[in-house]
């Protein structure tokens, strides 16, 4: 648990990041670079970067943020930034893939993660010791 003025909080997300047309764009080299630039975007948002990983095709982080941080503008933000770096830095390779200056899919998903279960949660919710 972490603690921000006057809220306790423990939010995780788990968020898929998609290249444009699902192309198999993405090397080695290049995860490592997004690594690199999703983690000084996290720090300049005050978010901790618990998890990176890829494939060809997409990333995965696993972000811890507090609660004044609005995902949305985030990771508009961070799909902006990785973009631009990412298509300056590797022009050359993604001509092959890119006739236009794109990287990311408009589209991403988002899913809150850690905690417990839905159904712990529903049958502790549903028993609390209510007053007569």
């Amino acid at each position: 648990m972490k603690s921000h003025f006057h809220c306790v909080y423990d939010m995780k997300y788990h968020l898929v990041l998609v290249t444009k047309y699902r192309r198999k764009c993405f090397t080695s080299d290049m995860l490592v670079q997004l690594r690199t630039i999703c983690e000084k975007q996290c720090t300049l948002w005050e978010i901790k970067l618990l998890e990176f990983g890829g494939e060809a095709d997409h990333v995965h982080l696993m972000l811890e943020l507090n609660p004044t941080i609005q995902p949305s503008k985030f990771i508009n933000s961070l799909k902006t930034v990785t973009s631009r770096l990412i298509r300056k830095q590797y022009a050359e390779h993604l001509k092959k893939y890119y006739w236009k200056p794109v990287l990311w899919s408009r589209a991403y998903c988002l899913l809150t993660a850690g905690g417990a279960p839905l159904e712990t949660l529903k049958e502790y919710i549903q028993n609390q010791d209510r007053p007569t």
